[in-house]
C-alpha cells in the first residue's frame, strides 16, 4: 500500500532552507560560467541517444514515443548536449562553452540535480577544471582533487594479460603489486606530482606519455589539496583521457574529463547539486 504522502524512493523534495541552498548552488554556479563566456541550454528529459553515455543500460528508464520507438529519461546530459549543438543547432550558433542545470534520472526511480559545463572543442581540461574549483570555492568548500588519467588502466591491461579493467574498476592492489615489476607498484603509490619525474625514467613510452599529461595539467592548476590516483577508472562511457574528481569524506562533489564524441574532442564537467546541498545543509 502506497501512502498519499509518499514519494518514490531515490527522488528528492527540496522545501524551505534546502530549497534556498539549492537555488544559491545553482546562482554561484551560473553567474561564474557566465563571466567566463557560456551560455545556457535546457536539454528534453526524453532522448534516443542514452545508450551511448551510460555504461550500463539496464539503469535506462525506458520509454517509448507516439511511434513505438525506443526513448530513455534522460540519464546523463554530456552527449545529449554536443549532438544537439552539432547537429541541431549548428546553423544557428557557433558558440562551443555551454552549461545546464537540470536533473538526470536512472533506474528505478533515482533523480539527480546537477549543474553540468562542455566545452566543446577544447583540448585542456584545466580551462573546465578551474571553473569547477571556482565555484566550490564560492562555496566555501575545500575538498579534494583527485586526477586520473583514464589510457592508462587500458594500457596496462594491453602490457599484462593477467589484468582486466574490472581489476582498475576495483581497485584490486594486491593483483597490482602481485605481478612484481617496480615500475608498476610505484604507479600504484603515485600521488604527488612530484613523484612523476623518477617515473618517467622507469615506465614503459605509452605510460610516460600519459603521465606527462598528468603532469602538465597538475601545472596548469592552482588548486594545492590535490592528489593523483593513476589506476583509478571512471564507469563512464566516453570519458577517455584525463579525469578528475572532486571527493571529501568519500562524497564526490564534482567530476569531469576530456572526451571525444566522434571526430570532436572536448572537456566539461558536473557537479552534483543534491551532494552539494546535503553538504551545506550541516
Amino acid at each position: 500500500m502506497i501512502l498519499e504522502h509518499e514519494i518514490p524512493n531515490g527522488s528528492k523534495l527540496y522545501f524551505g532552507k534546502s530549497a534556498k541552498i539549492k537555488r544559491e548552488i545553482e546562482r554561484v554556479a551560473s553567474e561564474i560560467l557566465y563571466a567566463n563566456g557560456f551560455e545556457e541550454i535546457v536539454t528534453p528529459v526524453f532522448s534516443y541517444h542514452q545508450h551511448l553515455s551510460i555504461a550500463d543500460e539496464k539503469e535506462l528508464v525506458r520509454v517509448n514515443d507516439a511511434k513505438n520507438n525506443n526513448m530513455s529519461l534522460r540519464a546523463d546530459s554530456t552527449i545529449d548536449v554536443v549532438r544537439i549543438i552539432e547537429k541541431r543547432l549548428g546553423r544557428n550558433t557557433e558558440h562551443k562553452k555551454w552549461f545546464y542545470i537540470q536533473p538526470v534520472f536512472r533506474y528505478p526511480s533515482i533523480e539527480q540535480y546537477q549543474v553540468g559545463v562542455e566545452f566543446m572543442g577544447e583540448k585542456k581540461l584545466s580551462s573546465v577544471m578551474k571553473i569547477a574549483v571556482d565555484i566550490l570555492d564560492k562555496l566555501e568548500l575545500k575538498p579534494l582533487i583527485q586526477i586520473s588519467n583514464m589510457k592508462i588502466p587500458q594500457i596496462l591491461t594491453s602490457l599484462f594479460d593477467e589484468l582486466s579493467i574490472d581489476d582498475f574498476r576495483h581497485i584490486n592492489i594486491e593483483k597490482f603489486l602481485n605481478l612484481k615489476v617496480k615500475w608498476l607498484e610505484k604507479l600504484v603509490y603515485l600521488q604527488h606530482v612530484e613523484q612523476i619525474d623518477e617515473l618517467l625514467e622507469m615506465v614503459p613510452n605509452e605510460i610516460k606519455t600519459e603521465l606527462q599529461k598528468m603532469k602538465e595539467l597538475c601545472s596548469e592548476m592552482t588548486c594545492e589539496n590535490s592528489v593523483l590516483a593513476p589506476m583509478y577508472y571512471a564507469e563512464m562511457l566516453y570519458y577517455d583521457e584525463l579525469f578528475f574528481r572532486v571527493i571529501h569524506k568519500n562524497e564526490v562533489y564534482a567530476r569531469g574529463g576530456r572526451y571525444k564524441n566522434e571526430e570532436l574532442t572536448s572537456v566539461g564537467f558536473a557537479i552534483y547539486t543534491d551532494t552539494l546541498c546535503e553538504a551545506l545543509t550541516h
